[in-house]
């Protein structure tokens, strides 16, 4: 699977303990089974599924529960604790890497490792049909919602999911070009 996120979770066991959250429980199962000394077996993910249950009611149950929730929870999470941890240190005067923290405090948490593993950037474009003004806009995702046709490739999903969509009707684009609702592509 995702060796970089591997890697990091497997980094992250080797430093200084920490109080137990989703993260350290996620870190010692990667490590129970990276240190495994068979080829094959069964490690249960004991110490794991109690504080996922713990920590969400949505997986404190036997029931079948999405993927992708449960990925998005989980990616969520761990950025929550990395950026939480990252505060602390700084409120303590010290960075990750040992250096003095001397910046001010920032309103927007710096990015963690999930994000640089896992953030992409959506540019929404629109552009009026009447004045051919382009407004584009950035948004940082973790995850894309994209239509999956059966017998079909992730390439011609995405290309779906970025298709060019005419706004008409009751859905016209406000343009501030011109001042009012405009037919517009996005």
């Amino acid at each position: 699977f995702c060796r970089p996120f591997r890697e990091k979770v497997l980094a992250y066991k080797s430093q200084p303990r920490k109080k137990e959250n989703l993260l350290t429980c996620l870190a010692d199962l990667f490590h129970s089974i990276a240190t495994q000394k068979k080829k094959v077996g069964v490690i249960p993910p004991k110490k794991f599924i109690t504080r996922l249950r713990k920590e969400n009611e949505l997986f404190d149950n036997y029931m079948q529960q999405d993927a992708h929730e449960f990925l998005n929870y989980l990616l969520n999470t761990i950025a929550d604790i990395l950026q939480e941890e990252r505060k602390q240190e700084k409120q303590n005067g010290r960075l990750p890497n040992g250096n003095i923290d001397n910046e001010n405090n920032n309103s927007t948490p710096d990015p963690t490792w999930v994000h640089e593993i896992f953030q992409g950037t959506l540019t929404n474009e629109t552009r009026c049909l009447t004045c051919e003004t382009i407004s584009s806009k950035d948004e940082d995702f973790l995850d894309l919602s994209v239509d999956v046709e059966q017998n079909t490739s992730i390439t011609h999903c995405l290309r779906g999911f970025s298709n060019t969509e005419t706004l008409c009707s009751e859905y016209k684009y406000y343009c501030e070009e011109c001042r009012s609702k405009q037919e517009a592509h996005k």
